[in-house]
């Protein structure tokens, strides 16, 4: 069962005669929106209507972000290899969730590929998505 709420068309157009909420095609405008969202973020007592605008909010940033500023491409071995760095982690903690020393220290070198079955064990272990390491 889905618990959708009531969302009061007069007040939510208040909000957005307020906000301004627009496409965003310029550093400023994703300054300013990231701003109000970043203000509601911060409360955990937000109304429907602040809800639903946080969520359109959330879907500009995104887009201007996907747009303008998108992520580099990382091969898989590149996002295992920046896990284990951030995490303070060496090959000798990693091998169990790869399988054996061996293949952990292939994979390391680059000299072969993670298995599907890898890297859904090191999605598991990083608390990532498994399209990090496919």
């Amino acid at each position: 069962m889905s618990t959708t709420m009531e969302i009061k068309d007069s007040v939510y157009a208040k909000l957005l005669a307020r906000s301004l909420p627009r496409p965003i095609h310029s550093r400023a405008e994703h300054t300013r929106l990231t701003e109000i969202l970043l203000r509601l973020d911060e409360r955990e007592d937000l109304s429907p209507e602040e809800e639903a605008l946080a969520e359109v909010l959330t879907l500009l940033i995104e887009d201007y972000e996907e747009k303008y500023h998108p992520l580099p491409s990382v091969s898989p071995i590149e996002s295992l290899k920046a896990l284990m760095e951030d995490r303070g982690l060496k090959h000798k903690d990693i091998w169990p969730v790869l399988g054996n020393k061996g293949a952990a220290t292939e994979i390391l070198s680059g000299r072969r590929s993670i298995s599907k079955a890898q890297a859904k064990r090191l999605a598991q272990f990083f608390h990532v998505p498994i399209e990090l390491f496919i």
